[in-house]
């Protein structure tokens, strides 16, 4: 694994749901987000300054399916899975850690929408 900067770095994620205040009720319970509704169809994601990427909450009326795939960096992934299910998600795949020490699992929101979780290494 090379320490080098990804050349094009995920800059951006969205999550398309039928049902937009469950899921900012959902992922700010969860994480902490806040949210700006300031566009009608479409809730731009606060995840505080100095954050790496940003995100929307694209309102889809139930037109296409509720879908969002993205990987959250967080300090426990297990203690992450419990506020997960603790809030009406469910867990994908549980907790597993790679060789180097990664820990990552796969979890879905309350409509289903699958998401990642990882924490890197202990340094």
């Amino acid at each position: 694994m090379s320490n080098t900067a990804t050349p094009n770095p995920v800059s951006w994620f969205e999550i398309h749901t039928a049902d937009p205040d469950r899921a900012k009720a959902f992922y700010g319970a969860v994480f902490g987000w806040s949210f700006d509704d300031s566009m009608p169809g479409y809730t731009m994601i606060d995840l505080g300054d100095g954050a790496p990427i940003g995100g929307g909450i694209a309102h889809s009326n139930g037109d296409y399916p509720n879908d969002a795939v993205f990987n959250i960096q967080v300090p426990d992934v297990a203690a992450s899975l419990d506020a997960v299910k603790e809030h009406g998600g469910s867990v994908i795949a549980d907790v597993q850690k790679t060789p180097i020490g990664l820990t990552f699992a796969y979890a879905a929101n309350p409509d289903g929408s699958v998401f990642g979780l990882w924490c890197p290494p202990p340094a």
